[in-house]
């Protein structure tokens, strides 16, 4: 089966062994001086020891492999105690990975072993989400940017990070009563105004429908925002090629899969960059 893994530039590698620690799941080791990916079905792709590599020697790539297999990288990690099984807990939770979190407390329970506090604390508006992955860490942000320089006239209107619908967890703070922008992720590319006519105001979601290769996944976690998030309103994006229908049709399984009853808006987006007449 094809699906995401580590990749590992050996020349980049200086064996300092900090991807080691960032992978509670055990799929990585230092061996003769350099890390090594010693178990594909260990490997769950989420790319948490990317951020930990100071020399940007590893990255994520989509390829041939094993299936990952929870269970057996539970059992693992419960030979290396309970300090270890709370940082793949909390891995699971802080990447949305709903379905493999339930299999790890479904199996806890059924053992009658222990289940550490592995939910972090809530953060205050405006600040980031304390620990995890840098890529997925949430962030809220306040209408009073940074102090960085900006080159541009027009400001953004983006209030949150992440935005890839693969990286957005569904108890999310910022998704509460939220009014949500659904997008493709071909979208912002295209049309010129996407922040100030689209983005304003709303939580923005983005995946593509051809290429992440998730639609069942996708169907269950925005089913369960749009059951415990009290979403106001849903605005579907999409371009005018026929696999983007498949943006609107994964928000369609997901409602009736949810049960909840909240309009929604489309608008299609031409090649060259406008709205098309529907």
């Amino acid at each position: 089966m094809k699906r995401k893994m580590i990749v590992i530039d050996e020349n980049k590698c200086t064996g300092c062994g900090l991807c080691v620690q960032g992978c509670p799941e055990g799929a990585l080791q230092i061996i003769d001086g350099k890390a090594r990916l010693v178990s594909e079905m260990y490997c769950d792709g989420l790319g948490a020891c990317v951020g930990e590599c100071p020399e940007g020697a590893l990255r994520v790539e989509e390829r041939k492999a094993e299936p990952y297999d929870e269970i057996r990288v539970l059992k693992n990690i419960l030979k290396k105690g309970p300090n270890v099984l709370k940082e793949h807990l909390k891995h699971l939770y802080e990447h949305g990975e709903t379905e493999y979190l339930n299999q790890a407390l479904s199996f806890l329970k059924s053992a009658d072993i222990n289940i550490p506090d592995f939910k972090p604390r809530q953060s205050a508006p405006g600040e980031a989400g304390a620990g995890g992955c840098p890529g997925s860490r949430l962030h809220s942000f306040s209408e009073k940017r940074g102090n960085t320089k900006n080159v541009n006239t027009v400001s953004s209107k983006l209030s949150h990070w992440p935005v890839q619908l693969r990286l957005i967890p569904p108890h999310a703070p910022f998704l509460k009563n939220a009014d949500l922008l659904i997008t493709a992720d071909c979208v912002p590319v295209t049309y010129a105004s996407f922040h100030q006519d689209y983005l304003e105001g709303k939580v923005c979601i983005i995946f593509c429908p051809k290429l992440d290769h998730e639609p069942e996944e996708y169907v269950e976690k925005l089913s369960a925002i749009f059951q415990d998030q009290n979403i106001q309103s849903i605005t579907v994006i999409r371009m005018e090629v026929p696999c983007c229908s498949g943006v609107r049709a994964i928000v369609q399984h997901a409602l009736e899969k949810s049960g909840a009853n909240i309009p929604v808006k489309e608008d299609v987006i031409t090649l060259q960059g406008e709205i098309k007449d529907t």
